[in-house]
């Protein structure tokens, strides 16, 4: 079933569903351990909801297909990953609530560090602070001239993550990405990937050779890398779809993006999960979806530091009693994909999942982990069939056919 086509199932309803997700959740054993980074983190609180819900395996895209975070979430959320994909540009500008408009390319910015031979060591520059990035972000709107007719925007979004924004006439984002994704090489150049795209692409490449040169003088942050080019695009909102009133409470801005994206009221900025949790506490009573989102577990994992990981998880567990203290009618703990300590990056293996509702059917699964989920009642399933999952248990589908 297409989850645009469910859409005529939905049926008004005051109960509320909380999706916590716990971003880059899924991972690969190492060695010494016993198992994956949450099968060997200690998580009694979710073992509980797995004894009394149901369990099992979702695939964000496909099965075998590693996927980006931002068509990750659209699936998370009921929406077609793939004929809903967008640059994570897109996602960054809307999560910074910049003013968008139609004559906008949006690209994702990575500060890097460049050695003296032009390659790139360090992807992220060191996971520079957000105020040397704010730094950074001035000098380069003092020290780059636009081409006659265009304007360059650059904001801050967190650590070592940017914002820019090119504005003019007729510019397209079927441009090639500068990331090398690996070390040891030099940024690419940006390539235009039809004809109509090649001004762009020269306009960017100015752009770079003008950026190297503001930051020649940087000892980490050197150079940047350009990714998720997008124009503007607009979504159904969650409320139009599903009948819902959704708000997110998120830290990153990416994420807090594709919550505005799809209509969903956007919380204050938090700092720590504990204040995520208060945020949701907060706002229990406005709203009946609620995305709660951790980036932890998704750093420790590009990071390659498992043990890391595991706290971030073990931290995320000591404070589900807190929410299950609201009495959601659905509670559903996730990832939007898996990012194995083992790997440091994104992964293909799907991604553990839990429901735990009065109308679920409690299956065999007693501790929540990628091995006992293979076995549990959800069965393995498209990510973008979760959302239907959730509607269901809520009691917000109507059935279909006489």
């Amino acid at each position: 079933m297409s989850p645009q086509w469910m859409d005529k199932l939905v049926i008004p309803s005051r109960t509320k569903i909380v999706f916590l997700i716990m971003d880059g959740l899924g991972g690969l054993p190492a060695e010494g351990k016993p198992g994956t980074e949450l099968e060997t983190a200690n998580t009694p609180h979710l073992d509980a909801l797995a004894g009394g819900g149901v369990c099992g395996l979702l695939d964000p895209i496909a099965p075998g297909i590693t996927p980006g975070s931002g068509p990750a979430h659209f699936a998370l959320f009921g929406y077609d990953p793939v004929i809903n994909n967008v640059g994570r540009g897109l996602l960054s500008a809307a999560g910074l609530d910049f003013p968008m408009t139609e004559r906008d390319l949006f690209m994702r910015v990575n500060f890097a560090t460049l050695n003296s031979d032009g390659q790139v060591i360090d992807r992220r520059a060191g996971r520079i602070d957000t105020e040397t990035n704010e730094r950074l972000c001035r000098k380069l709107d003092a020290g780059i001239r636009p081409a006659p007719g265009t304007e360059v925007f650059f904001a801050t979004e967190k650590e070592h993550r940017a914002l820019i924004v090119l504005r003019g006439d007729n510019l397209r984002e079927e441009i090639s990405e500068t990331d090398p994704q690996q070390t040891g090489l030099p940024p690419l150049a940006p390539e235009a990937l039809i004809t109509e795209a090649s001004g762009t692409a020269d306009l960017l490449a100015d752009l770079l050779n003008q950026a190297k040169m503001v930051l020649a003088d940087e000892p980490k942050a050197n150079m940047i890398l350009l990714r998720g080019y997008s124009r503007y695009h607009r979504f159904d909102s969650m409320s139009e779809r599903f009948g819902l009133f959704p708000v997110a409470i998120a830290s990153y801005p990416m994420y807090r993006g594709i919550a505005r994206l799809l209509g969903m009221a956007v919380y204050s900025p938090t700092s720590t999960l504990e204040e995520e949790i208060a945020a949701l506490e907060a706002a229990w009573q406005d709203y009946d979806f609620f995305f709660v989102h951790v980036k932890p577990t998704d750093s420790r994992g590009e990071d390659g530091n498992f043990d890391a990981k595991v706290k971030a998880i073990e931290a995320v567990d000591a404070l589900i009693p807190r929410i299950t203290a609201l009495s959601p009618d659905v509670l559903v703990v996730t990832g939007d994909h898996s990012t194995p300590a083992a790997l440091a990056s994104h992964s293909w293996h799907p991604v553990p999942v839990l429901l735990s509702a009065r109308t679920c059917r409690p299956d065999r699964v007693e501790h929540f982990g990628e091995g006992d989920c293979l076995s549990g009642g959800l069965g393995r399933m498209p990510m973008s069939s979760l959302m239907t999952v959730a509607l269901a248990h809520a009691g917000r589908l109507t059935k279909f056919g006489a």
